[in-house]
């Protein structure tokens, strides 16, 4: 009976809250000259609303008529069926602004005549057109590649050709959901984040009331496992490397006691390496542009080098030199070519009696794992921890403590002592 009891009266609250929240508007509708649709009259769209202030006899709020809306559709388009249809459109966006909150009161109306002028297909390339400046190469081909698809799915859909304000939640909620299926929840949230961007922008010039993208779910992730190397890994794998790819152990190096990245490696030209101060520059994840020093372990590598072309990249195929092709290309080309050295040396090792085989989760980023572990756990032998962070961030360049503090728990950069004793019950 109490159980009963307990789901009635949450039934009854919910109910309650949802009629309330009803009575804050009435829903819009079009006023459309009467009867015989008269285009000589003014259309508009109309709607009432709960005024804050204003209460009747029983506590109730009392909903009033707002201004009308027109957006200059009397004025652009002459016949039923368009005013119809764009006050159709401005009905329906106001609508969906009610539901989520959006008040007269306190809440400016962003939608103007441009927003009507606008297709889809406009919209979109006219923020992609203002996002271009702000982005990076890589972000340049990513950006392209998702906003690209998401055109090409409205455009199946005939909507690529309709104002920018008949694109809903719903619409593009449903297309996330066609790349979770095809793909992965990663690669749909990466999306979201790219048309959350692109609906920002359309947003903060006015074309749309609102980016009701970054108000999507993002998806809970596995995440790219990059596993540590053991000492016994690394010297084995360091030592096949030295006899069969000199050029990608370098570039492991890089990644190694540089930590670097994979892709800010392959942005590193001869004109970003300054030898006498033993210094690199390279842009970087989270700010434009860092300096680190070079470690004299690396810098033996590299003193040698000619450094006449400065414009020369520092690894190419083949060493340094010349190449022509995106940094996200460079970046997998030595991506695959690390899979391949992994590939033989596994077959080396089978061949000499060795069981051990290293899977995909062991990468290149994983040197870089691997490194700041090592490093960490050599100074937390002599520092605080607070003091080893301090140090370490100096040399990794991470941008803010926490970011650092969150990256090595991350990757289990910090083990506790042999907790035995603590577990005995004499």
């Amino acid at each position: 009976m109490g159980y009963f009891f307990d789901i009635l009266q949450s039934a009854y609250a919910t109910a309650y809250k949802h009629g309330l929240e009803r009575k804050k508007y009435k829903e819009p509708k079009i006023y459309h000259g009467g009867d015989n649709f008269d285009l000589s009259k003014r259309w508009y769209v109309y709607y009432s609303f709960a005024k804050p202030d204003l209460l009747d006899k029983l506590g109730n709020p009392v909903l009033v008529r707002q201004t009308p809306i027109t957006m200059s559709v009397n004025k652009n388009f002459k016949t039923k069926a368009e005013r119809l249809l764009h006050l159709g459109i401005i009905k329906e966006v106001l609508l969906e602004m009610l539901k989520e909150g959006y008040s007269p009161y306190k809440d400016k109306f962003k939608l103007n005549s441009k927003s009507l002028e606008y297709t889809a297909g406009a919209a979109l390339d006219y923020a992609y057109g203002i996002k271009l400046s702000e982005l990076s190469e890589t972000s340049v081909k990513d950006y392209k590649s998702r906003y690209g698809r998401f055109k090409t799915y409205l455009d199946k859909r005939n909507l690529l050709d309709k104002s920018i304000l008949s694109i809903t939640k719903q619409t593009v909620n449903d297309y996330l959901q066609t790349i979770v299926k095809a793909s992965s929840a990663r690669n749909r949230n990466n999306t979201r984040i790219v048309l959350s961007s692109l609906f920002g922008e359309l947003e903060n010039n006015d074309v749309i009331p609102r980016n009701f993208v970054e108000n999507i779910k993002v998806l809970n992730t596995k995440s790219v496992s990059h596993r540590t190397y053991s000492l016994e890994v690394l010297e084995g794998l360091f030592a096949y490397m030295k006899k069969n790819d000199p050029v990608l152990l370098l570039f492991i190096k890089f990644v190694s006691y540089n930590f670097l990245r994979p892709i800010e490696v392959c942005r590193l030209r001869l004109k970003d390496i300054f030898l006498s101060q033993k210094l690199l520059r390279v842009q970087a994840k989270n700010k434009p542009e860092k300096t680190k020093i070079i470690p004299d372990i690396v810098l033996r590598e590299i003193q040698d080098f000619d450094f006449s072309v400065q414009n020369h990249f520092l690894f190419t195929p083949t060493g340094i030199g010349e190449w022509e092709a995106t940094e996200s290309s460079r970046r997998d080309y030595f991506t695959k070519r690390f899979w391949k050295l992994k590939k033989k040396y596994n077959e080396y090792l089978l061949a000499t009696g060795k069981t051990l085989q290293l899977g995909g989760e062991y990468t290149i980023y994983s040197f870089r794992h691997t490194f700041i572990t090592l490093l960490f756990r050599k100074l937390r032998k002599e520092f605080t921890y607070t003091e080893t962070c301090d140090k370490l961030m100096l040399i990794t360049g991470h941008s803010t403590l926490d970011a650092l503090k969150a990256y090595l728990k991350d990757i289990d950069a910090e083990l506790p002592e042999d907790y035995s004793g603590l577990l005995s019950l004499i």
